[in-house]
């Protein structure tokens, strides 16, 4: 059998006295592999929240956005999603560099109201190896047609489970033109935070 779960999980689930309901959950909720109603779920989402860390486990999280059916479902044992365009920083795939495991949380804000959770082993791919990575595959198509993808992350599933709908709010979806692949300053938002203005002043107060 299976076993989901961190040593530190198991330990607060004792601590708490919550272990009948998160061996329930493992046991009903928790798979490592994609179902039938996961795949169809993520070929309808736009949204993708990931989460990485360093080698030192100092960690990041991050938001990708895209057209519906952006994150790729090979089968039932991979998923992959691209990156585009951003600031250079590459923070999420330096992490993936040293530290492989990725967690990847994806909302349904619209219409379900459900999130699926799923973490797994990354690799970077990029995209002049996705012939070699999918050859005779029929998803090669339409990771072809992605122009603005720069490059590939490819995750293996080792957990997938559902995020209970209760604490997620329905949101009105509000039209917005995407500029892809725009590298303007405005395009990015500019320096809202003032961040640039808070450097200067504390670098003059010295």
């Amino acid at each position: 059998m299976l076993s989901f779960g961190s040593n530190g999980e198991k330990e607060l689930q004792k601590k708490f006295k919550t272990e009948d309901s998160a061996e329930t959950f493992y046991k009903y909720q928790m798979i490592n592999y994609l179902t039938s109603e996961m795949i169809e779920f993520i070929g309808h989402q736009e949204m993708l929240f990931i989460s990485t860390a360093d080698k030192l486990g100092n960690c990041d999280c991050s938001f990708r956005y895209g057209k519906k059916g952006f994150i790729k479902v090979v089968n039932e044992n991979y998923v992959i999603y691209p990156e585009y365009k951003g600031n250079g920083v590459n923070a999420s795939l330096g992490n993936i560099v040293e530290n492989s495991h990725i967690g990847m949380l994806l909302i349904d804000f619209y219409e379900k109201g459900v999130g699926l959770h799923i973490n797994g082993e990354a690799t970077i791919c990029e995209t002049d190896q996705l012939e070699c990575l999918f050859k005779g595959s029929t998803l090669l198509g339409a990771l072809n047609e992605d122009h603005y993808a720069q490059r590939w992350v490819v995750v293996e599933v080792e957990e997938a489970y559902i995020h209970c709908s209760k604490h997620i709010p329905f949101l009105e979806k509000v039209k917005k033109e995407n500029e892809w692949g725009a590298d303007g300053l405005r395009m990015k938002g500019g320096d809202v935070f003032k961040v640039k203005h808070h450097k200067k002043v504390l670098n003059n107060s010295k």
